[in-house]
C-alpha cells in the first residue's frame, strides 16, 4: 500500500523539552564544578608556608597548578569578569565567551575530538584563554583586561608558591589522578616538593 503525501511518524522518542535540557545543564554544572578540588582544601591556612627557595617555589607552583587548575581558571575568569563590570560591551562579549568556556571546558565529560584527534585539556584551556583575550581586545577595554590578567596571574603564582603540597599527593607506586571526566590529571609523585 502506498502512502504518498503522509508524514511518517518517528520511531525514536520525541526530543527532550527545553526544561529537561536546562535541568540537565544545571545538573552538569553542579557536578562539574563540585568534582573539582574543594575550595576549603585550596585555602587551608595551616597548609600555607613560605617555600624553602626558588626551586621549592617552582615545584610547588607546578604541582599546585596541576592539582588546582580548574580552581585557578575560575579565579582568573572571576577577576576578569569583575574588571569588566564598567564596560557593558566587553561584558556581553565576555558572557558569550563564558558560555563557550562552559561547553568546551567546564561541562565536558568526554574528551574533545577535533578532526579525528583527541585535544588535550591544556590546549583547550590555552586556546579558550587566548580566544577570550582576543575577543575582548576588540571592545576597547584593553587596559582593564591586561590589569585583570596580571592580577589573576599574581594571585595564582602567590597561592601556588605558598600552598604546601605535602598533603595533596598520597605516596604510592604509580601516578594518581585528580579531577574527573576529561579533566582528570595524572600526577607524578616526583612533583610533590614541599
Amino acid at each position: 500500500m502506498t502512502t504518498y503525501g503522509t508524514i511518517p511518524s518517528p520511531s525514536s522518542p520525541p526530543p527532550a523539552s527545553n526544561l529537561e535540557f536546562i535541568s540537565r545543564a544545571k545538573a552538569r554544572i553542579r557536578t562539574g564544578l563540585a568534582t573539582r578540588r574543594p575550595w576549603k582544601e585550596m585555602f587551608l591556612l595551616s597548609k600555607m608556608a613560605p617555600p624553602d627557595g626558588l626551586g621549592g617555589s617552582v615545584g610547588r607552583i607546578r604541582t599546585n597548578a596541576a592539582i588546582f587548575r580548574m580552581n585557578y581558571t575560575v579565579i582568573v575568569l572571576m577577576i576578569l569578569f569583575l574588571s569588566l563590570l564598567w564596560h557593558p560591551v566587553s561584558l556581553v562579549v565576555f558572557m558569550v565567551m563564558m558560555i563557550t568556556w562552559l561547553f568546551l571546558y567546564f561541562l565536558r565529560d568526554q574528551p574533545l575530538i577535533l578532526f579525528g584527534r583527541e585535544v588535550d585539556d591544556r590546549a583547550v584551556m590555552i586556546t579558550l584563554s587566548l580566544g577570550t583575550v582576543f575577543a575582548l581586545s576588540f571592545t576597547h577595554a584593553t587596559n582593564n583586561i591586561i590589569v585583570a590578567l596580571f592580577m589573576g596571574v599574581v594571585v595564582v603564582v602567590v597561592h601556588g608558591a605558598l600552598r604546601r603540597t605535602d598533603d595533596l599527593l598520597v605516596a604510592g607506586d604509580g601516578p594518581q589522578t585528580t579531577g574527573s571526566g576529561s579533566n582528570a590529571q595524572f600526577l607524578d609523585p616526583i612533583y610533590s616538593l614541599s
